[in-house]
């Protein structure tokens, strides 16, 4: 069992209008020191196999299908080892 968390964000040279008026407040706020805000998404995903190998393939698989926009977006994920169903 594997839980999986995967972030996805806009390529580097994607405009994100959510950060720029994040970024806006936060200097509003005070926070001077903000000099940039990219906004993403997080997930967790559980998954009930046990090798690592077949786990890559279905995250890189759902990632691809599904959860990424390949030409305006990026991800990565880390796996991580469940020792009980939870």
């Amino acid at each position: 069992m594997f839980l999986v968390e995967i972030f996805i964000t806009l390529k580097p040279t994607v405009n994100d209008p959510p950060g720029i008026t994040v970024m806006g407040a936060v200097q509003n706020l005070g926070f001077d020191s903000v000099v940039g805000v990219r906004i993403g998404k997080f997930l967790q995903v559980k998954l009930a196999e046990s090798d690592r190998t077949e786990a890559e393939r279905i995250v890189e698989d759902i990632c691809q299908k599904l959860l990424a926009n390949p030409v305006i977006e990026e991800y990565r994920y880390e796996l991580k080892v469940l020792s009980e169903v939870s």
